[in-house]
């Protein structure tokens, strides 16, 4: 298009009757490109998740703890005015043990005395118990792009 072509001359108007032709205005018009931009899902390759449970058994050292109880008679044969009260010696606990006996007059004769010890005796017991533990393996399967095909080439 030239600039004197007529579609870029305006009308004759009575504004403006004595106008030369490049003085006049002229209309330029403007072309705007606009990209139109859509997405797609495609489709790349599969994962394959597997989840295994192990099973094993396994022993396990566990301490265990239990008291033992000693038990020890020791003669006495003692005659006493009071009977004496159970009392503790360090870890031993004392218990009196009396009997009457008849004479002209009555009297208390400490027999014996009972002995009793607590210690704390700790063994250890193996246990068979199971355990469980999880593995996870992930494979990927790939998968031809769309509009591929699997043709050999000749």
């Amino acid at each position: 298009m030239a600039a004197n072509d007529p579609e870029f001359l305006p009308s004759p108007s009575a504004s403006q009757p004595s106008a030369t032709p490049e003085f006049l205005p002229r209309t330029i018009p403007i072309i705007e490109e606009v990209p139109h931009i859509h997405k797609e899902v495609v489709e790349t390759g599969q994962v394959v998740v597997r989840k295994t449970v192990h099973q094993e058994t396994q022993a396990v050292n566990v301490p265990t703890r239990h008291d033992q109880v000693s038990v020890e008679h020791v003669p006495v044969n003692r005659y006493v005015d009071v009977p004496p009260p159970v009392r503790h010696e360090g870890d031993t606990m004392i218990i009196p043990v009396f009997r009457e006996e008849v004479v002209v007059t009555t009297r208390i004769l400490l027999v014996e005395e009972v002995h009793v010890r607590k210690q704390v005796v700790t063994t250890n017991t193996v246990h068979q118990v199971e355990l469980r533990r999880e593995a996870i393996s992930a494979e990927r399967i790939a998968t031809p792009p769309p509009g591929a095909t699997n043709t050999p080439a000749s």
